[in-house]
């Protein structure tokens, strides 16, 4: 069996590729480097390392060597993070923040049930935009965020919210009055578009390239905000398909808002950066399923 310390020197010189790199940041000396690779290499039976005066590389065996136990060391790695964390307790800051007026109660009520489990552990609330929002996840301004799927690049919790589809016109558009419409009417009316920031996957989605049965769909113009985007709509520059409840929370008397009968839900839910799977994160997560059973 491999012990702790031959592991850890034999995947910093896999990743260093230099024996003075890596007792440099072994914090011990190059000769004591060469000793546990040499030792190694002699339980194996063969050189996991081609050396010349210039060049350290791993030979095939070393790659399938390091390829196998770099999973391995961050599982314990992890494991032992987890115990660390769940030995303290739920403590510290959690910053949580949510993308849609629609999204704030549930935030909200996730909040309230985290809150009283772990009062020693500070929430603080905010509002992001589309156009900060994959941004704050990245640099950790927000740990969990309470947003529209999909959110390619991130994790995506249990949804929360479920919403029909509507397709948001012009009031004085000839589908205003209509009792519903089918996605296949994308293909007659250019469509407003999401900012460049927004994900591939949810542009997508939200405002497809094509409809069910292959016909192109026309691109309109790009609006920065939201707001923006449903002031492009009231203008009569283009069509957008949307969630049923910005009826509600973006009433307006210049736009309609009319059903899609043949298009699937939106869902929301808890999104969040795959390096931050922090226990705050998931025990918020699991109060925000808790407290929000899915409609």
């Amino acid at each position: 069996m491999l012990e702790r310390h031959e592991v850890e020197t034999f995947l910093a010189l896999a990743e260093e590729l230099h024996f003075g790199r890596t007792a440099e940041r072994l914090r011990v000396t190059t000769g004591r480097v060469s000793q546990v690779i040499r030792k190694l290499e002699r339980r194996i039976g063969a050189p996991l390392f081609a050396r010349t005066s210039r060049v350290v590389r791993l030979t095939p065996i070393g790659r399938q060597l390091a390829d196998d136990l770099a999973p391995l060391v961050a599982g314990m790695d992890e494991a032992v993070r987890r115990a660390v964390e769940a030995g303290r307790g739920i403590t510290g800051r959690l910053r949580v923040a949510f993308l849609g007026e629609w999204t704030a109660p549930v935030l909200l009520r996730a909040v309230g049930l985290f809150t009283g489990r772990h009062p020693e552990c500070a929430v603080e609330v905010t509002e992001v935009q589309l156009a900060n929002s994959r941004s704050s996840l990245r640099d950790g301004t927000v740990d969990v965020l309470v947003a529209a799927y999909p959110f390619d690049g991130m994790r995506c919790g249990p949804p929360l919210l479920s919403e029909p589809r509507v397709l948001a016109v012009a009031a004085t558009h000839p589908l205003a009055g209509a009792n519903s419409v089918s996605l296949e009417v994308l293909a007659e009316h250019p469509v407003v578009q999401y900012p460049a920031v927004t994900s591939a996957a949810f542009k997508r989605d939200r405002t497809p390239e094509s409809t069910p049965s292959g016909r192109a769909v026309p691109r309109g113009p790009v609006g920065n905000t939201f707001s923006e985007m449903l002031t492009l709509v009231a203008m009569g520059r283009g069509v957008l398909p949307v969630g049923a409840h910005t009826r509600r929370y973006y009433p307006r008397p210049d736009v309609a808002y009319v059903p899609i009968h043949d298009a699937p839900p939106i869902l929301r839910g808890p999104v969040w950066s795959a390096g931050n799977d922090t226990a705050r994160v998931r025990e918020f997560v699991r109060a925000a399923v808790q407290a929000n059973p899915l409609t």
